[in-house]
């Protein structure tokens, strides 16, 4: 069982940063992919930005240049900068882990941290 605490979110206005955080807990060797999502109300859930344990990342194009995926392995936690928000960032972000397991592939999802950007 992997467990995920968010935190950090909050309300912003437009142009302003904000970080937040993801750690995980539970039985982990290894995490292969730590990444973030978002969904925002009446919408579906869209793929923020992922990091491999070996440091490859992939961003939504919405958010290139504007945001930063880091992780710390040694804390299993991963953070998400982001910078330059805009009101259309306002959604709940979801942490995600991906972890391959003898017994298969485990993903695991925390609750979210609100995040709310004013214009």
């Amino acid at each position: 069982q992997v467990q995920l605490v968010e935190s950090g979110g909050g309300l912003v206005q437009a142009g302003g940063s904000l970080r937040i955080s993801c750690a995980a807990s539970g039985t982990i060797f290894t995490i292969n992919i730590m990444g973030w999502y978002r969904q925002a109300p009446g919408k579906q859930r869209e793929l923020v930005a992922t990091m491999t344990n070996g440091g490859s990342t992939n961003y939504a194009d919405s958010v290139k240049g504007r945001f930063t995926i880091s992780r710390d392995n040694a804390k299993n936690v991963v953070y998400l900068q982001m910078n330059s928000l805009k009101p259309e960032d306002t959604a709940n972000y979801v942490c995600n882990t991906v972890i391959r397991r003898p017994t298969g592939i485990q993903s695991s999802w925390g609750q979210g941290t609100q995040v709310t950007v004013s214009s």
